[in-house]
């Protein structure tokens, strides 16, 4: 072993976790052992974690006993190396304390702009009145009592460059932050087509009737589930089901989804990452229908690379880096467009043959490029650097 890497996590109960995993899965490869830990702000954790990864959960409290929470975190950080997930005083703010007192090596990782969910540059802390300042840090759930208030969110950026080294995955946060470009990849060997069984996984899954159109992750208004859904009702043929896989643990659009659309919808729950290859094979198409906003351009979607790297047909749409991870080998429309969307699924069963042919040549990118072996070569060069 080289040594032990320290990954800190926001909010296990968050979907920086599964980033966070997927660099716990990298570094292994390098010869790393890795921890994971990180606050607890849900009730349970937001995905499972790989095998033979550790993950050590403390509760996540609002100030000021976020303090008392904080230290305890503190007390597990023993690796040779500090890895923060995302710029927030819950995982980058703790880091760098640790940085400052134990001067071990820290490195900053970012796969969202968090800014970008609150507005992104016009986002402003303007309390309308003095008033309403005192009762944001005084009252119980004041909204300054919040460990990852916007305005903490802004504080930390201004932090950004204090960090030894910094992991971007899009080049709009390269753009924004500089850093070193590491994709959201896939673990190839695990997500490998010959190994699975499509009719096979249809049959398990209760799809065998269906022509599977895929989602595997959370649904969230700028991921343009919508707009999928909208071209089921165009095209209207009752063997076309929209299978969203784990759904999102942060509200209830889901729920809001089945009520208007539930005709076209299958969902299964979450499930652990081994068994994720098993899930997608079952699908005919996996579609990434972002939205074009500015949470959208700064995302590395890693549903991409689940439809890569299982070799299938992915449709999706031509925001921020997309059409660059896709190139040629997939399915490209105008985002918040259900017509085009529904125009290139007629298209995709038209000629299947042309489809999974695309699909072959996605996974022979997405092992150029995607894989976690591509990842680890980056990852090693610039921890070699420290």
């Amino acid at each position: 072993m080289k040594g032990k890497v320290s990954l800190v996590v926001s909010d296990l109960s968050g979907g920086g976790s599964v980033r966070a995993f997927l660099l716990a899965q990298v570094l292994k490869k390098i010869d790393y052992e890795v921890e994971i830990v990180g606050f607890l702000f849900g009730e349970e954790l937001y995905a499972i974690p790989p095998v033979g990864i550790p993950v050590v959960a403390i509760d996540g409290t609002n100030y000021p006993e976020f303090f008392t929470s904080a230290k305890k975190l503190w007390q597990k950080l023993d690796g040779d190396i500090i890895y923060a997930v995302k710029p927030k005083p819950t995982s980058f703010g703790v880091s760098l304390l640790h940085k400052l007192a134990c001067r071990r090596p820290l490195l900053l990782d970012m796969d969202d702009w968090e800014l970008s969910w609150y507005g992104g540059f016009e986002w402003k802390y303007r309390p309308p009145s003095l008033k309403q300042f005192g009762r944001d840090i005084l009252k119980k759930n004041g909204a300054l009592r919040f460990p990852d208030h916007p305005l903490y969110l802004q504080w930390m950026e201004s932090l950004v460059s204090r960090a030894n080294g910094i992991t971007i995955d899009t080049q709009f946060l390269q753009d924004r932050f500089g850093g070193v470009y590491l994709p959201n990849g896939k673990d190839t060997a695990m997500f490998d087509p010959e190994k699975y069984n499509p009719e096979v996984s249809r049959e398990r899954y209760g799809l065998a009737k269906y022509r599977v159109l895929m989602f595997p992750g959370a649904p969230r208004p700028h991921k343009g589930v919508e707009d999928v859904l909208i071209a089921l009702d165009q095209l209207n043929q009752q063997d076309l089901k929209l299978v969203i896989v784990g759904g999102s643990p942060y509200d209830d659009y889901d729920q809001q989804l089945i009520q208007k659309w539930g005709r076209w919808i299958i969902k299964l729950p979450k499930c652990p990452v081994e068994v994720m290859p098993e899930v997608v094979a079952a699908a005919h198409v996996v579609v990434v229908p972002q939205r074009d906003s500015v949470i959208a351009r700064a995302q590395f979607p890693l549903k991409l690379t689940d439809g890569m790297a299982m070799a299938k047909p992915v449709l999706s749409t031509r925001v921020g880096d997309i059409p660059e991870i896709l190139a040629e080998t997939g399915y490209l429309v105008d985002p918040s467009c259900p017509q085009q969307i529904a125009a290139q699924l007629q298209l995709i069963f038209a000629d299947v043959e042309q489809a999974r042919e695309r699909g072959r040549k996605s996974r022979e990118r997405c092992l150029e490029k995607y894989s976690l072996e591509a990842m680890a070569s980056t990852l090693s060069e610039l921890i070699s650097s420290l």
